[in-house]
């Protein structure tokens, strides 16, 4: 087999034409702050997800953390307060916890979807817990009713780490709002893409103002942009010149530019066939390598979920071969990989925390069988081919097709 000329990786810029005509209108306005393609994809993203209010930022990183300083901040949490998180997920979503001296409680997660397992939540659940900050993964909802309910029964807060699943549904409700805050990524390799960005939706207004404080510097909610004080009246303006630099509470420089928001705006408009590609090219695959299920767990979908598939997770469920040779085989045959989340084993945990992986068993099992390849939107019909090859190749090679 021929091995192609390029690499095949997770995402894409797509930056089409209307993406330039929306950054080039940026330039012209001579506007790269918070400005009207910001509010646009706030509105957006926000309304599409059922929430009231949407503030946007830098980073999906961004949104997690002041999504925890907020919450912290209003039910007057104290340092060493608990959040219960999911073992298996991109170190972010724990280090903003760790980052605002609370501390993170790991539960494991399900075997077949790799989201935290709602059967394992209250065992986790000490006087000390404030929050359960839910990840949905690769594209796919976690299982949220039963955890809402645990976080009712026990007076919790819960935060949603919506960065891998925007326009993904559970039961017919958008994630995001099926909790207090959901926290968005558009990240270059993410869903949409601005290159780095973030965005946090809530229907309470209380934290949508403290939200968007927290993204700039912690100031006081009256003067966010340069807009703020036009075409006000005297009493009006002079009230807001006092308060423009007046800050509130440790905030943030947390804020994106609307060069970035042009970008997202120019594929907002085109979310639909994004998605609808994403999950052709997913079944694509499905139907592809399903001859290997033997040896490959490909990723399901639960039941009442739509999955958006920002990647497509594999894991290898027989002892006929280890990680390292398929992934090794798929990297020198020119198709990146990425390991699923292996939160546990990074230094800096094992530092703060010791060695947790006996803890947490399907974690562990994810850890050290699974990958992930891409499947976005712009994957030529050729290179799907061309991928599905590879893995032929390998499974030929060792006798086993």
């Amino acid at each position: 087999m021929q091995k192609i000329d390029h690499r095949i990786g997770f995402g894409v810029p797509n930056i089409d034409e209307k993406a330039k005509e929306y950054v080039i209108d940026v330039l012209m306005r001579q506007r790269l702050s918070y400005g009207p393609y910001s509010k646009r994809m706030e509105e957006f993203i926000a309304k599409w997800h059922g929430a009231k209010y949407g503030i946007i930022s830098n980073s999906g990183t961004s949104a997690l953390r002041v999504a925890i300083a907020c919450m912290k901040e209003l039910h007057d949490w104290n340092d060493g307060d608990e959040v219960i998180t999911p073992a298996s997920t991109f170190i972010s979503t724990s280090n903003v916890i760790i980052m605002h001296n609370l501390k993170p409680v790991f539960v494991d997660v399900e075997k077949e979807y790799y989201c935290i397992d709602p059967k394992k939540i209250e065992e986790a659940i000490t006087p000390r817990t404030r929050a359960i900050m839910v990840v949905h993964h690769y594209g796919l909802p976690a299982d949220m009713d039963p955890i809402l309910a645990i976080a009712k029964k026990h007076n919790l807060k819960v935060i949603e780490d919506t960065c891998e699943t925007i326009f993904a549904t559970y039961n017919g409700r958008p994630v995001g709002t099926l909790s207090d805050i959901g926290c968005f990524s558009t990240y270059v390799a993410h869903i949409i893409t601005t290159g780095v960005g973030g965005m946090c939706i809530t229907n309470n207004p209380e934290y949508a103002a403290v939200l968007r404080s927290l993204c700039n510097h912690g100031r006081n909610e009256a003067y966010m942009s340069i807009d703020d004080d036009k075409d006000k009246d005297d009493g009006e303006l002079h009230a807001i010149i006092s308060k423009r630099f007046s800050f509130e509470r440790l905030g943030y420089s947390y804020r994106i530019t609307e060069m970035e928001a042009a970008l997202g705006c120019a594929q907002l408009e085109r979310w639909e066939e994004i998605v609808k590609k994403r999950q052709e090219n997913a079944a694509f695959f499905t139907n592809r390598l399903k001859k290997y299920e033997k040896y490959l767990q490909l990723p399901k979908i639960r039941p009442g979920s739509t999955h958006v598939f920002m990647m497509y997770p594999i894991v290898i469920k027989s002892g006929a071969f280890k990680k390292h040779e398929l992934v090794f085989f798929l990297e020198d045959h020119n198709v990146i990989t990425r390991n699923m989340n292996p939160l546990m084993q990074q230094p800096v945990y094992l530092k703060l925390f010791g060695d947790l992986y006996k803890q947490f068993p399907i974690t562990q099992w994810i850890d050290e069988n699974g990958f992930y390849i891409g499947c976005h939107q712009e994957l030529s019909e050729d290179e799907k081919e061309y991928i599905v090859k590879v893995f032929d190749e390998f499974f030929k090679g060792r006798g086993l097709a």
